[in-house]
């Protein structure tokens, strides 16, 4: 080894590494929760924001320890409780501390001597959320990096189970039907798919935003006649825009009767099969083929974690059969140990491991505990909202997820007011909430994903933003 390498592998420096990076974040985890972060998003322009770590990096090396601060400092801060913004969790500390030790050990998960602890505790997981599900002992799933990438996954396991596709190819003009407010990545994988604009088919929405079941026989039929084979449909639950959940029971029993699949993407709000109070929401979601839940959503672990659950085990092992003899001996055996051989990933990161250390160190109580307050504190806000005549929402919220806006008093149309507001509150960081735009009107959005979020944060989000609008 050369100096440079043998210092870079030093048990003493990685010790006073370590010791001085957790001493960080606990101070951080403790100004968060004090109060004494001064913002919650640290908002600079992209081009400052490059200038700045351009800056960093012609300095050359330093302290790593002054690095991480630097990172601290100038990251968006998910931890503090007036973080409303996207739905990203702050991870429960454990699952930090669990991601430090997968980094360190670095195993893959392809095959199974290289995921010898990952393989194992993936398996105990998927069966978890596959009875939480009900699914019986027959379903079982994979850990996959994002919603994304596994709902591409679902539909192709759906491909390979109604059509010949992956050995014969296929001339067929295949389809899949969705909400028209269906997070944007299942119309990516229809078109990665090659489906193109007429393969997706889009079902109007209702005023709740939830898919119109009573449209779905007329739109399958017009996809027929136009030559179109729909192999799939997709349930919500919920949107990502305004946290509505779709009628899975009514799309359960139309898949049924044209023996379609049924996927039903419940990366965010799927999280509630662990609350008996709000179960109800996905009821029907027994009856799906396959099912996606994010743990780094409502369920409290690191980015990206994603489960992705069949209610039949074998078509895990339809999507990607294919030969690897420098990995495993036969491709068709359905052996769980060998991960490869369900997902897009090779090398895969232990994810197993975040989600395993917030069982064994908090059970199963602290994922009921964090669903139920969360979407408590939803229905909390919406009661806040309709409370001030200022404001109005865009409706009742089933989740932690609440589309709301000001009215406007002026000559000035409510969507520019708002979109104003959002950008004031964006820059000036003590508040971090998002937009949409439902039927043409603008919204802002609040994703309460932080336990430390109270009903005083809420109170002084609704204060700053009438306080905006007076200075507009």
């Amino acid at each position: 080894m050369t100096p440079n390498i043998q210092k870079a592998f030093s048990p003493d420096l990685f010790r006073q590494q370590a010791h001085a990076l957790v001493d960080q974040m606990a101070d951080y985890l403790e100004q968060a929760q004090s109060g004494s972060l001064e913002t919650v998003i640290p908002y600079k322009d992209p081009e400052e924001s490059l200038a700045f770590w351009q800056e960093d990096y012609q300095q050359g090396q330093s302290d790593v320890a002054a690095f991480f601060n630097k990172t601290i400092q100038h990251s968006t801060h998910l931890h503090h409780p007036r973080y409303m913004g996207h739905q990203v969790t702050p991870p429960v500390p454990v699952a930090a501390l669990a991601g430090l030790l997968s980094g360190m050990l670095n195993n893959g998960m392809a095959v199974y001597e290289m995921g010898l602890v990952s393989n194992p505790l993936e398996r105990i997981l998927s069966e978890l959320l596959a009875k939480k599900i009900g699914f019986d002992n027959n379903a079982s799933g994979l850990l996959t990096s994002g919603g994304t990438l596994a709902n591409l996954t679902a539909l192709l396991a759906a491909r390979a189970a109604k059509t010949g596709v992956w050995e014969d190819g296929t001339s067929e003009r295949l389809a899949v039907m969705v909400s028209e407010e269906a997070h944007y990545c299942i119309d990516r994988a229809a078109r990665i798919m090659g489906m193109g604009d007429e393969g997706i088919i889009k079902v109007p929405t209702n005023e709740r935003f939830q898919i119109r079941t009573d449209l779905l026989e007329q739109y399958y039929k017009e996809a027929s006649e136009k030559g179109l084979r729909v192999i799939a449909i997709i349930g919500s639950a919920c949107s990502t825009s305004t946290g509505s959940y779709d009628d899975l029971e009514a799309i359960a029993a139309f898949a049924q009767k044209h023996q379609l699949w049924f996927h039903a993407d419940g990366a965010h709000g799927g999280a509630v099969v662990f609350s008996d109070k709000y179960r109800h929401l996905v009821k029907g979601l027994n009856k799906a083929d396959s099912v996606v839940i994010d743990w780094h959503k409502m369920l409290m672990a690191p980015a990206l974690t994603t489960a992705l659950i069949f209610r039949r085990d074998d078509d895990a092992f339809k999507t990607f059969q294919q030969k690897a003899q420098y990995l495993w001996a036969n491709q068709h055996s359905k052996d769980w140990f060998n991960s490869g051989k369900r997902t897009f990933e090779c090398t895969k990161l232990m994810m197993s491991l975040k989600v395993y250390a917030i069982l064994k160190a908090h059970g199963e109580q602290i994922f009921t505990d964090n669903v139920e307050y969360l979407y408590d504190l939803g229905q909390t806000f919406a009661k806040l909202v309709k409370a001030r005549p200022n404001f109005e929402l865009a409706l009742e919220p089933e989740s932690n997820i609440v589309c709301f806006r000001l009215k406007s008093n002026s000559a000035d149309s409510p969507n520019n007011l708002n979109a104003s507001i959002r950008k004031k509150l964006l820059e000036d960081g003590k508040f971090y909430i998002v937009q949409t735009t439902l039927a043409d009107k603008l919204y802002l959005r609040v994703s309460l994903m932080n336990p430390l979020t109270t009903e005083v944060d809420l109170i002084a989000l609704l204060d700053e933003i009438e306080n905006i609008a007076n200075q507009l």
